[in-house]
């Protein structure tokens, strides 16, 4: 095993040497923290948007409504508000635009100061709302905590995939997605205790909590070491060599400390990262970048847990139930993601996403169609049986477990570990805010769409679950065990891909080089 690297069986590349150790554990379990400000947010805007005495003092229209109960209301349209959904959307789009400024901070500054910087207005943005006295502030705040979710979403996985092991870059990396499903489990908690508090408190401690999260980043973030990729690519070649055999727990880091320093003076001849991503050459991971976000969202998880409550009294839990419904798929989806730690560098991503898109699949149908039979498309029966509740929490909960394994903490990590240096902030934030922008989209038409289409929406998410899970087999190559500087190697042997990868881009520099023809 001279010079520390080896082919592997598959040719695909080189293997490094690297062990998990207490400090590399460590690192990657601070820096995983950041996870836990967007989980956070994620759970807890659905259970303060059916607090009613949220919904009293911002939203009064949207109160007045679901609260009839006549036959001339529709029970899937009570909810239905453009300023409603607004709350809950703005910091999506926020975090779609600040990703792209995280991208520069990312490269110049180092990955670790990103997470600083989003923690810090993540905090700001917990004390606007928790303190807000109508819907501008509450905007706001909402839109200063998108900020730092894009700041955050743009450099964690980044510095979980980078610090890692090749061998190991999968479970660490899946920490992250770990970190959200605790956030949002949190956050349904907390609801769930705060909804008894009356008046205006409850909502104003669920809202002011999510300073915590923000806390916990920011400050885990001061302690945390810069990645060996990024020390070479500012400048710092003996500090990078000293971490990299820091976080390898080895003497034997010198081949793959030259790739580093190879790919850094790639990335160092690289002007325009934006400009050179859409090279052909590139074309394979750019469209990762793109669609696996793209369908992380369509696969209709945000249904599911930012209106988790708000779905669970529409279809006639009451409110306190529906709190309860939202703790245990909150808790299932925690649980579960633990099976893709386990997993995800054995098995390989591709067995996660294809198991995982047919167990979603079958799982929305038969929501769909409990949800069909008991309210029919006017959802007027409100009433349901605790044995028929049981049976849709159930396959709610198997949906969720599916999507806790493979498109969650996968759709973070395959796009964070397949783009060379040069480029990997850039193509980090097209995968950022390709998830927010879609995820804005889905928070934004949620509302109007379960009015229309009522338990047809489970049908519309089920029909991208299948175009996403052929997608999956047949364009996406397996990544695990494959060290991220040695990536090209599997989109050359790609069926497909192959044809987009020169023969040189194996061992040649990528600077600002005309796109290959």
């Amino acid at each position: 095993m001279a010079g520390g690297a080896v082919f592997n069986v598959s040719g695909a590349g080189k293997e490094y040497q690297g062990k998990m150790t207490v400090f590399v554990f460590l690192t990657c379990l601070v820096a995983a923290t950041g996870g836990l400000i967007f989980g956070y947010d994620i759970g807890i805007s659905g259970g303060v948007t059916s607090m009613d005495s949220f919904l009293l003092k911002f939203f009064p229209s949207v109160y007045r409504q679901q609260q009839k109960h006549s036959r001339d209301t529709n029970e899937y349209c009570k909810f239905n508000s453009d300023l409603l959904t607004l709350f809950t959307s703005s910091l999506y789009l926020a975090a779609l635009v600040s990703s792209f400024f995280a991208a520069t901070v990312t490269r110049a500054f180092g990955r670790k100061w990103s997470m600083f910087g989003g923690g810090l207005t993540f905090i700001f943005g917990a004390a606007i709302n928790g303190a807000a006295a109508n819907v501008a502030m509450l905007i706001l705040g909402r839109i200063l905590l998108g900020i730092g979710v894009g700041f955050a979403n743009q450099s964690v996985p980044v510095y979980l995939s980078e610090m890692a092991p090749a061998k190991l870059r999968g479970m660490l990396n899946i920490g992250f997605q770990l970190m959200i499903t605790i956030g949002i489990l949190a956050a349904n908690l907390i609801n769930y205790w705060t909804a008894q508090i009356r008046g205006d408190l409850g909502w104003r401690v669920s809202l002011g909590l999510a300073a915590v999260p923000g806390a916990i980043i920011a400050v885990g973030s001061l302690l945390l070491p810069d990645t060996p990729n990024s020390l070479i690519e500012r400048g710092y070649p003996e500090a990078a060599m000293a971490m990299l055999r820091r976080v390898r727990g080895s003497d034997d880091i010198q081949a793959e400390y030259q790739d580093l320093v190879t790919a850094s003076n790639d990335s160092k001849a690289v002007k325009h990262p934006w400009k050179n991503i859409l090279q052909r050459r590139n074309r394979p991971q750019l469209t990762m970048a793109v669609l696996i976000p793209f369908f992380q969202q369509f696969t209709g998880i945000n249904v599911i847990m930012f209106y988790a409550p708000v779905l669970f009294k529409t279809v006639g839990f009451g409110g306190q139930a529906a709190l309860m419904s939202s703790v245990i798929t909150g808790l299932v989806n925690a649980l579960a993601t633990t099976v893709s730690i386990f997993s995800v560098d054995r098995v390989g991503r591709r067995a996660l996403f294809l198991e995982g898109g047919a167990q979603m699949l079958i799982s929305q149908i038969i929501v769909g169609v409990l949800i069909a039979v008991k309210f029919g498309v006017t959802g007027a029966e409100t009433e349901l049986s605790k044995g028929y509740a049981a049976m849709l929490v159930i396959f709610i909960c198997l949906y969720v477990s599916a999507f806790a394994w493979s498109w969650g903490p996968l759709g973070w990590l395959v796009p964070s570990e397949i783009f060379p240096l040069e480029i990997r902030p850039a193509g980090q934030s097209i995968n950022v805010s390709v998830n927010m922008l879609f995820t804005f989209i889905i928070a934004e038409a949620f509302l109007s769409m379960l009015c229309h289409l009522k338990f047809g929406l489970f049908f519309f998410f089920a029909g991208w679950v299948v175009i996403m899970t052929i997608f999956i087999a047949l364009f996406l190559p397996e990544t695990k065990n494959v060290p991220i500087e040695e990536m090209s190697f599997v989109w050359k042997k790609h069926w497909f891909w192959g044809k987009f990868i020169p023969d040189e881009a194996l061992r040649a520099p990528r600077g600002d080089a005309p796109p290959s023809k």
